[in-house]
């Protein structure tokens, strides 16, 4: 059994040109991850919520996580399927949480893919437990990326991938979290 950070790194070198620039960014992607997919082994639920312009990548998202045969069920859902109302104030966001809490009595993580200016970002900055993939701000526990980097969308279907390879060797106990 490997630990988390090896596998990445072998992961990324068998994930071909599309993986490649993820080489230099492990050692920012292997602790966060590891530290955020403990909860899924822990029985969380992972909320996912998206800016606008990534829409796409939360369908993509959703459609393909449960979709193997080899592996159980993973508990991902849309916060958009959850709850239609526009959340917009700090008042609205702890009310959500607390919906949440009622929903999901083990825990639940906010996965948030987007701009870090966007309003759905503040509802996953409401817990420090979130998983975020930010873009155009550096922030402490999250994934940066560049809202401008023209290979943004290759970049995020990688990403995908790699979570994915990574769920698998969690799950079937063929890396260790640390």
């Amino acid at each position: 059994m490997s630990d988390f950070l090896s596998f990445t790194l072998e992961s990324i070198r068998n994930g071909g040109t599309f993986m490649a620039w993820m080489e230099s960014r492990r050692l920012e992607w292997a602790p966060l991850m590891a530290a955020r997919l403990r909860y899924l082994l822990e029985g969380y639920t992972f909320v996912l919520l998206c800016d606008e312009q990534r829409s796409w990548y939360e369908e993509y998202f959703l459609k393909n996580i449960n979709a193997k045969a080899t592996r159980p069920m993973l508990p991902f859902v849309s916060l958009n399927a959850l709850c239609k109302k526009k959340i917009q104030s700090s008042e609205d966001i702890a009310l959500l949480n607390d919906l949440l809490d009622v929903l999901f009595p083990k825990g639940y993580v906010y996965f948030y893919i987007g701009n870090a200016t966007d309003p759905k970002s503040l509802i996953a900055k409401s817990k420090d437990d979130s998983l975020l993939w930010l873009f155009d701000e550096q922030l402490q526990d999250s994934f940066y990326l560049n809202s401008k980097d023209k290979h943004l969308d290759i970049k995020l279907i990688s990403l995908y991938e790699l979570f994915d390879v990574s769920l698998d060797a969690i799950l079937f106990s063929k890396v260790q979290l640390g």
